[in-house]
């Protein structure tokens, strides 16, 4: 069987002590780079494996983030998710990720069971324990598009993106304007598209109606929702130019395909536009214009405040912490059929 390598063996080869053989595990900064190269040079050559269990139990640093976020029925959740695991190769940190059906007692089960395993920082999608209860916790934690008032937050600017939506219907000569969301709390940043919409639709004296249903995650319940909204639209707006808004590309994208099945013409009887710009913006049966969230900015923000906050905490000086960062990215519109 193979021997392990030591500190000791590494020592003896690079003819350095053992407490720079650790200094260069455990606090690489405080190395010249040619005492680095020369340790890096060591390692290749005596095939070093590191111990991870080992490390974590010698310094008390597990490099584990927990993120809990919402069910990933929404493509927006998903490509968040994925573009957060894809930051290992910069910042090193290894993610536990529990998936919420938005039970707050179940999220803070989540919680136990992630500091259990000694998680350095926390990331929380989902919205269901309020963010003065999480700053209690004393880890570092960032809050993306969600309630985030007591922690850090990277959010989008919601009023911004829906203005764009809005603004972009009626530039387009449509007669009637529709959004479609969930309920949402006044705390929720998502609540600024409902906000959004219905100013700039009373400022331009557009006639309008905001639709509100609990979308819970079921293809089924979601299809007969929409398609109850549509026979309104229809009721309602005979004859006329119809925009309509909603708060996801996944229900836009539910929205496009009733509109195709009762032949109804895209983008000349119906304009329909997205928020995410998530892949079902593209996978749609007719590609959607959707308001693009800089998932790429989101998450290097909120990888960035949880990789300060977690060095300020493994500095052995006692050292106040900085004040919580709110991040607001500006989104875009990125225009495809689905409107003109």
């Amino acid at each position: 069987m193979k021997k392990n390598i030591t500190y000791s063996d590494i020592a003896k080869h690079t003819n350095l002590s053992k407490a720079t053989i650790s200094r260069f595990f455990n606090s690489p900064e405080s190395l010249t780079e040619e005492t680095t190269l020369l340790i890096e040079k060591a390692l290749m050559e005596l095939n070093y494996k590191e111990n991870k269990v080992a490390k974590i139990l010698a310094n008390g640093k597990t490099e584990f983030i927990g993120i809990i976020a919402p069910k990933l029925d929404l493509h927006f959740y998903s490509y968040l998710l994925n573009c957060i695991l894809n930051t290992y190769t910069k910042y090193g940190y290894k993610f536990i990720v529990f998936t919420s059906n938005g039970d707050i007692d179940e999220e803070k089960k989540y919680i136990e069971e992630l500091l259990a395993y000694q998680i350095e920082g926390l990331i929380m999608i989902s919205s269901c324990i309020p963010s003065i209860e999480l700053k209690d916790y004393n880890i570092p934690i960032v809050g993306i598009e969600r309630e985030s008032k007591y922690i850090s937050s990277v959010n989008t600017n919601n009023y911004m993106g829906a203005s764009l939506a809005t603004n972009t219907l009626i530039e387009n000569n449509c007669d009637v304007l529709i959004h479609i969301n969930s309920p949402l709390s006044d705390e929720v940043p998502a609540i600024n598209r409902i906000k959004a919409f219905n100013n700039i639709c009373k400022d331009k004296n557009m006639e309008y109606m905001v639709f509100y249903e609990d979308f819970n995650g079921d293809i089924n319940d979601t299809n007969n929702k929409l398609n109850n909204i549509f026979k309104k639209i229809e009721s309602n707006y005979p004859n006329k130019k119809i925009g309509v808004f909603l708060s996801n590309d996944t229900l836009a994208n539910y929205f496009i395909k009733i509109l195709v099945k009762n032949n109804r013409s895209i983008p000349d009887e119906y304009e329909v536009i997205g928020f995410d710009d998530s892949p079902a913006a593209i996978e749609s049966f007719i590609q959607l214009t959707s308001i693009r969230q800089d998932i790429q900015a989101i998450t290097e923000n909120a990888l960035a405040i949880l990789n300060e906050r977690i060095k300020i905490n493994h500095n052995k000086k006692k050292v106040n912490l900085p004040p919580d960062k709110h991040v607001i990215i500006e989104p875009t519109i990125v225009r495809r059929d689905s409107t003109l």
